[in-house]
């Protein structure tokens, strides 16, 4: 009787967290003989069909997995609709460990469950995961987008994504500086994966003096032969660092009670989801701060573009000169949040808001 009692209550907290922010499903996916342990996440079709890539991280807990991608599908629909894009927002998560864990049967397993879903949800990459896990769900759902290019998909959206950032972090820079030039900036990136890779790439072109750590160190290392000018840290030190702009590219909530105080920058901008910890909390206290919050949704939908061109016929060129567009939106943002007075991920959630609202009121889409 307790067990049924505890699972109850714990049903009651995941649609009461679902209620709070207006999630239309969410799908637990569990296959004994693969060992999948999956959740999906969608949040909302007003736009069109869900569209948001699969984490697999070693998540301490269901809890936590559950929290992660009800974040995530959130900022999907805001990504998509601050981009344009005739899409939802949707996300998922697999509890594992990305480096021992996967296997071909898993991933087709999980590609069941997508189809499932009948459309509602198209997967990609994120964290964890890569062009070969999407040609394994491939074999079970066409629901899927970010394929090899080899097979007619757009391949690897990193490059893409890390385009955006460097665009919407060029329209940081002008806000608060005056000028998009980046050259003689400190820049510390923290995460070397595929994405932080790009981003330092297009910076130290730039001229930026680029600062790099991650929990990885081989990662640290590749990328040190291949940018010789970078400047390695220890993943300890990069929030007490002397720079001009912070970029998370790892996992989110790094801007938190702890690290904020200890932040010596004037501008944050980076690829990772959910920097802020707590939005409502840190999204006013970075602005107090006299910190430029670049949204990590806004600057970060050079993938999701990528994917969305994937879907209608890929066009590299035509996927680049739209991610270009998210330096004009972000100018746009900074504006908003500076005549309102109000923080800038606040001014972007409600421009995205105001699209999906029009939209639904007009009845355009069900």
């Amino acid at each position: 009787m307790a067990t049924t009692t505890a699972k109850a209550t714990e049903a009651a907290a995941i649609i009461g967290r679902m209620e709070q922010h207006d999630h239309e499903e969410v799908l637990f996916c569990f296959d004994r003989p693969t060992g999948l342990r999956a959740i999906i996440a969608i949040h909302d079709t007003t736009l069109g069909p869900a569209l948001g890539g699969t984490r697999m991280w070693p998540y301490t807990s269901e809890a936590e997995a559950i929290s992660d991608v009800l974040r995530l599908s959130r900022g999907m629909t805001y990504k998509s609709a601050l981009a344009g894009l005739d899409l939802g927002g949707g996300k998922a998560v697999i509890i594992g460990d990305a480096r021992v864990d996967k296997t071909e049967a898993m991933f087709r397993r999980f590609g069941r469950f997508v189809h499932s879903l009948n459309g509602r949800y198209i997967t990609a990459e994120d964290v964890g995961m890569s062009t070969a896990e999407m040609v394994n769900i491939r074999k079970e759902t066409p629901h899927v987008a970010g394929l090899p290019e080899e097979i007619g998909g757009s391949g690897d959206p990193s490059p893409v994504t890390a385009y955006g950032v460097f665009c919407g972090m060029k329209a940081a820079a002008k806000t608060a500086y005056g000028s998009e030039n980046l050259s003689g900036r400190k820049v510390a990136i923290q995460g070397a994966g595929n994405v932080g890779r790009h981003l330092a790439t297009h910076l130290v072109k730039a001229g930026a003096q680029v600062f790099l750590t991650d929990i990885h160190e081989e990662k640290l290392a590749a990328i040190k032969a291949e940018l010789p000018a970078i400047t390695l840290v220890k993943p300890t030190e990069i929030y007490d660092l002397d720079m001009d702009i912070y970029s998370p590219c790892a996992l989110g909530a790094t801007v938190n009670d702890d690290t904020l105080p200890r932040l010596k920058c004037s501008v944050i901008a980076g690829a990772a989801n959910n920097q802020l910890a707590n939005e409502s909390v840190h999204g006013p206290e970075v602005m107090k701060r006299g910190i430029l919050y670049a949204p990590d949704f806004l600057i970060n939908a050079g993938g999701i573009i990528n994917c969305a061109w994937e879907r209608k016929g890929y066009d590299r060129k035509a996927a680049m000169m739209q991610t270009e567009a998210i330096y004009s939106t972000a100018l746009a943002i900074f504006k908003r949040s500076a005549d309102e007075g109000i923080p800038t991920y606040l001014a972007a959630n409600q421009a995205a808001e105001q699209r999906v609202r029009s939209i639904r009121q007009a009845g355009l889409r069900s």
